[in-house]
C-alpha cells in the first residue's frame, strides 16, 4: 500500500462500543456453525488421561518426554470442568486446544528423538520484547520482525510448530498449516468482528511465544478465555524456569527446521518473570514498555472480556474486571520489584508515548543496544510494513474501564508505584 492508498481518518470504520459483552449476539451465518458445532461437545472428556489418549491416537506416538505437566493439566482441567462455567462451544473449543497441544508436545518429543541435534541449535542473544498488551509491544514486534535479519514466529507456526512426517508437502505443494489456521481465523473473525480493531491476526503475522508456553502447559494465556481461579492460584505459586526452558527447546524444534538466527520475541507475561528470563536468555537484550496502566487495564479486560463468548454463554464483565485488574497491577508489581534483574547494558525502557513519537528513532536505540546492524534492507522492510499496516485501518474500539465495574481514579491511585518508578505519562 503507498501513501497514497493509505485510508483516510474518514475512510476508516467508525469507532465501536461494544455493548453485548454478557449477553452475545453472534450474525445468522454463525449461529448455523455453533448449531453444528454444539452437538460435537457432548461427548468430550476434559481430563489428562482422555486428552492424552486421543492426542496419541491422532499422531501415533506416544513419548511426551517429562511428565510434570500432567499435575498442571490435571490442576486446568479441573479448573475447566468445576469453575469455568464453559458453553458446549467452549468444552468443544477447550478440548480441541489441549489436544492440539499436546499432540504438539508428542510431535516435538519425536522430532528431538530422531534427530538429537536439535538441542544443539544455538538460541543465540535475543531480543525479548517485555510489556502488557497495548503498550506497543505488538507494534513494536511487527517493526523488528519485518527486518530479514531477524527471525519471528509466524501465528500458523506457533500453533503448529512440528509438521507430522505424514503431512509432509511435496516440493512446491502448500503446508496444511495454513490452511488449518486459515480456517480458524476464518471462524474468529465471524464470531468476534471486532477483535482485528483490537489485535490484528492472520495466518503469516508475527505472533507470541505464549503459545509454545502453552505446550508445557504452564502460561497465563490459560486464564485469558475463562475464570479458573484454582488454575491461576496454581499458576502464580510455582517457578516458571522450566516451562521457560521448554519453550527454548520447541524454538530450537522451529529454527532446525525453517532457519533463522537471532530471534525477536514477545509475550506479556514476560513482565512478571524477569528472573526467568534472565536465567534462561543469559545473552537477550530485553525490552521492557510502559503506558499508563488504567489506559491498558481498560483495553485488556475489554479484549479478554469479548473473546470470552467463544468459552462461556453469559460472560460476567465485571467478574472480568475483578479478575484483571488486580492481576495487572499484580503483574507490574512484579515488574517493578524485578526491572533490576536485567542487567542495564541489556535492557532499555521504552515509555509508549515516546516510541509513537518516532518508532524508528526507538527501534535504532534497541538495535544499537543489541549490537544488531539497521541495514537499509531491514529500515525498507519496516518502512513497508508501516505502509501497509496503517494505524486503525480496521477500526478503533471505546475502551471503557467502568463497563468492568472498575474505577480509574482507585486503579491509577493503586498503581501509583509503578507510574512513578518508570515516569509513565498518564493519559486522560
Amino acid at each position: 500500500m503507498t501513501e497514497s492508498t493509505r485510508p483516510t481518518p474518514s475512510e476508516r470504520p467508525a469507532t465501536v462500543r461494544i455493548d453485548d459483552y454478557a449477553d452475545p449476539q453472534f450474525s445468522p451465518d454463525v449461529r448455523v456453525m455453533l448449531d453444528a458445532i454444539e452437538p460435537l461437545a457432548a461427548g468430550l472428556e476434559l481430563t489428562p488421561a482422555a486428552l492424552m489418549d486421543q492426542a496419541r491416537a491422532e499422531t501415533g506416538l506416544d513419548d511426551f518426554g517429562p511428565t510434570d505437566f500432567v499435575e498442571r493439566l490435571d490442576v486446568y482441567c479441573s479448573a475447566l470442568r468445576e469453575e469455568a462455567g464453559l458453553s458446549r462451544l467452549g468444552w468443544f473449543n477447550n478440548h480441541a486446544q489441549l489436544v492440539k497441544t499436546l499432540k504438539n508436545r508428542l510431535l516435538i518429543e519425536d522430532l528431538v528423538a530422531r534427530h538429537p541435534e536439535v538441542l544443539d541449535v544455538e538460541i543465540a542473544a535475543p531480543i525479548v520484547i517485555c510489556g502488557l498488551p497495548r503498550t506497543g509491544t505488538t507494534h513494536l514486534h511487527n517493526l523488528m520482525s519485518a527486518d530479514p535479519a531477524l527471525r519471528s514466529l509466524p501465528y500458523w507456526e506457533s500453533l503448529e510448530p512440528v509438521l507430522p512426517a505424514a503431512e509432509q508437502p511435496a516440493p512446491g505443494a502448500p503446508d496444511p498449516r495454513r490452511e488449518r489456521c486459515q480456517m480458524g481465523l476464518d471462524f474468529l473473525h465471524a464470531a468476534m468482528p471486532y477483535f482485528d480493531r483490537m489485535h490484528e491476526m492472520t495466518v503469516d503475522h508475527v505472533h507470541e511465544e505464549i503459545q509454545l508456553l502453552m505446550i508445557d502447559i504452564s502460561t497465563m494465556l490459560m486464564e485469558t478465555s475463562v475464570q479458573v481461579p484454582s488454575w491461576a492460584a496454581y499458576y502464580a505459586e510455582h517457578d516458571q524456569t522450566s516451562s521457560y526452558r521448554y519453550m527454548k527447546k520447541v524454538l530450537q524444534c522451529c529454527q532446525y527446521l525453517r532457519g533463522g538466527d537471532r530471534w525477536v520475541l514477545k509475550s506479556p507475561q514476560h513482565l512478571e518473570q524477569f528472573p526467568v528470563l534472565a536465567e534462561v536468555f543469559p545473552d537477550a537484550t530485553f525490552v521492557v514498555t510502559h503506558r499508563d496502566p488504567v489506559a491498558v487495564t481498560a483495553s485488556m479486560t475489554t479484549m479478554v472480556t469479548y473473546g470470552a463468548r467463544l468459552s462461556v454463554a453469559h460472560p460476567d464483565p465485571v467478574a472480568y474486571g475483578a479478575h484483571w485488574g488486580p492481576r495487572l497491577e499484580r503483574m507490574l508489581r512484579a515488574c517493578t520489584r524485578d526491572r533490576d534483574v536485567l542487567p542495564d547494558a541489556q535492557s532499555i525502557d521504552v515509555r509508549f508515548d515516546e516510541f509513537m513519537a518516532d518508532e524508528f528513532a526507538m527501534v535504532e536505540r534497541i538495535y544499537a543496544l543489541a549490537g544488531q546492524p539497521m541495514t537499509t534492507t531491514g529500515r525498507a522492510a519496516m518502512d513497508q510494513f508501516v505502509a501497509d499496516h496503517p494505524r486503525g485501518r480496521h477500526g478503533a474500539v471505546e475502551y471503557d474501564i467502568t463497563q468492568f465495574g472498575l474505577d480509574p481514579v482507585e486503579r491509577r491511585a493503586a498503581m501509583r508505584f509503578y507510574t512513578d518508578r518508570f515516569g509513565v505519562n498518564l493519559e486522560s
